[in-house]
C-alpha cells in the first residue's frame, strides 16, 4: 500500500479546514437563518455557540484524527475502541448525505453566475429560480459541480486539495470584503446594520426554543462538524502542530466569513426592499437566491457585475466545502482497500450524483434532505463524538491535545471539562429539539 499523504505546510491544513468550513453554510444558510430567526439575535446566539460549543467540538475531532492518523471510519478501531467505529461511519454517511444535495445548490450557483452575466433573471427572479432549480437543467448543473469536486479530490491532498484551497479561501475573503465595502456605501444600509448587529435580548429570551437549535446546528454545519471531514483532515497532521492554535484560527476565520457574508447580503436586501423580504421570511431552499437576485436586478447593469462576483464567491466557497466531504469517503477507501484515488473519487462522485437527482428534480426533496441533516444527523454524529472524546477517551485526548503546545496542561483540563459537561448538554438539547421538529414536520415528499 502506498505511503499515506500529509499536508505540505501548516497553512495548507488551516486553509483546507477553513475551506471545508467556509461554504454554503456561511454564504447561503447563515444569512438566510439570520433573516428568518431575528437578525442580530440569531447572530449573537450563533457566535456564542461557535465559541463555546463549536471550538471544543472541533478540537475533539482533531484529537481523534491526529491520534489515529487514519480516516474517520477506521480511526476509532486504531484507537482500540472498535465499538465506536459507528461514530466515524455515521459521520461519513452524514457527509455523503449532505453532499448529495449540496452539489445541487452548487449547480444553482453556477447557473446564477451565467444568469447574472446575461441578465437572464432580471425580469422575473422568482420565475427564473423555479425554472433552473428543478428538472433536467438542474440535474445537468448538479452533475457538472460534482464532476469538478471529484476532479480536485482525485489529485490528492497536497497536489489537489491543498493547492485548490490555498487559492480558494483567500479569494473568498478578498471578494467578500470588496462586496461588503460596496454594500456599506449604499443609501439606506443603516437599517440593515441595526437589524444585523443590534441584538434584541428580549427576543432571544422569548424564542430560545427555536433560535438555539438553529444556531448550534448552524455552527456544526458551518464548521463541518459531525461529517468526518475534520477527523480526516487532522489525520494528515504532524505532532508538532498545536491543535488549539489551529482550531481557534479555523473557528475565527470561518465565523468572520459568515459575518462578512451577512454584511453583504443583509444590506442588499434592506436597501432594495426596506426590510427582509417576504420571500426570505417565507423560507424555502431558494428564498435567498430569489431575494438577492431581485436586489441585483434592481441595480441594472451594475447588478450584472455584482451578481457575477457574488455568485462567484459562493461557488468557490461551495467547492471548498464539497471537496472536504468527498475526501472523507475517498480517504477511507484508499486507506483500507488500496483502490486508486481517482477511481474512488469519481466512483463516489457518480453515486452521489445519482442520489442528488432527487433533490435536483424537486426542491421539496432537497428541503427534506436538509432538514434531516440539520435536525438529526449532524447533532447525533457530534453528540456521539463528544461522548467518546469526553467520557471514553478522556486521558488520552488530554495527552494528544497538549502536543505542539507549551504549558498546555491547564487548558487541556478545562477543555476536557467543557466537552464532558456543557458541550455535551448543548448538543443533546439541540438533537432533542431537532428530532421533535422533524417528528412534527410533513412526511417524506412525493416525487
Amino acid at each position: 500500500m502506498a505511503e499515506r499523504e500529509t499536508w505540505g505546510t501548516r497553512i495548507g491544513f488551516i486553509l483546507a479546514a477553513v475551506g471545508s468550513a467556509v461554504g454554503l453554510g456561511n454564504i447561503w444558510q447563515f444569512p438566510f437563518k439570520t433573516s428568518t430567526e431575528g437578525g442580530a439575535a440569531f447572530v449573537f446566539v450563533y457566535l456564542v455557540a461557535a465559541l463555546l460549543i463549536g471550538l471544543p467540538a472541533i478540537l475533539g475531532e482533531f484529537v481523534v484524527g491526529r491520534r489515529a492518523n487514519i480516516n474517520a471510519v477506521e480511526a476509532f478501531d486504531r484507537l482500540k475502541h472498535p465499538a465506536w467505529t459507528v461514530v466515524g461511519a455515521l459521520g461519513l454517511l452524514t457527509g455523503l448525505w449532505i453532499l448529495s444535495y449540496y452539489s445541487v445548490v452548487g449547480g444553482w450557483v453556477t447557473r446564477y453566475i451565467v444568469g447574472s452575466a446575461t441578465g437572464a433573471y432580471f425580469a422575473a427572479p422568482a420565475e427564473y429560480f423555479g425554472r433552473v432549480s428543478m428538472g433536467w437543467e438542474a440535474i445537468a448543473f448538479h452533475g457538472g459541480f460534482m464532476a469538478v469536486t471529484a476532479g480536485i479530490v482525485a489529485f490528492g491532498i497536497e497536489d489537489g486539495i491543498e493547492k485548490a484551497t490555498k487559492l480558494m479561501v483567500p479569494s473568498i475573503i478578498v471578494m467578500l470584503v470588496g462586496l461588503a465595502v460596496y454594500a456599506f456605501t449604499l443609501d439606506g444600509a443603516g437599517a440593515a446594520y441595526e437589524f444585523y448587529l443590534s441584538p434584541d435580548f428580549g427576543f432571544i429570551a422569548d424564542n430560545l426554543g427555536t433560535i438555539v437549535p438553529y444556531a448550534v446546528s448552524q455552527a456544526f454545519f458551518s464548521l463541518s462538524l459531525g461529517m468526518g471531514a475534520m477527523i480526516t483532515y487532522a489525520s494528515y497532521l504532524g505532532d508538532d502542530d498545536s491543535l488549539f492554535a489551529d482550531g481557534s484560527l479555523i473557528v475565527v476565520l470561518n465565523t468572520a466569513v459568515g459575518l462578512l457574508a451577512g454584511l453583504v447580503v443583509i444590506p442588499l436586501l434592506f436597501v432594495q426592499f426596506g426590510t427582509v423580504p417576504d420571500a426570505a421570511a417565507g423560507g424555502g431552499a431558494g428564498a435567498l437566491f430569489v431575494s438577492v437576485a431581485q436586489a441585483f436586478a434592481d441595480l441594472g447593469m451594475a447588478g450584472r457585475a455584482l451578481g457575477v462576483v457574488f455568485f462567484g464567491v459562493v461557488l468557490v466557497a461551495a467547492l471548498s466545502s464539497a471537496i472536504s466531504l468527498l475526501e472523507v469517503v475517498t480517504s477511507y477507501v484508499v486507506d483500507n482497500y488500496g483502490y486508486s484515488r481517482p477511481a474512488t473519487a469519481f466512483g463516489f462522485g457518480g453515486a452521489l450524483f445519482a442520489l442528488g437527482t432527487l433533490s435536483a428534480w424537486n426542491t421539496a426533496w432537497l428541503g427534506w434532505f436538509d432538514s434531516l441533516a440539520y435536525g438529526v444527523l449532524l447533532p447525533l454524529s457530534v453528540l456521539l463524538g463528544v461522548i467518546f472524546v469526553g467520557w471514553v477517551y478522556g486521558p488520552e485526548a488530554v495527552d494528544e491535545i497538549q502536543k505542539g503546545t507549551s504549558n498546555g496542561g491547564s487548558f487541556a483540563t478545562a477543555w476536557l471539562w467543557s466537552v464532558r459537561t456543557y458541550v455535551l448538554a448543548g448538543v443533546f438539547v439541540t438533537l432533542y429539539l431537532g428530532v421533535t421538529d422533524i417528528y412534527s414536520a410533513p412526511p417524506i415528499p412525493f416525487l
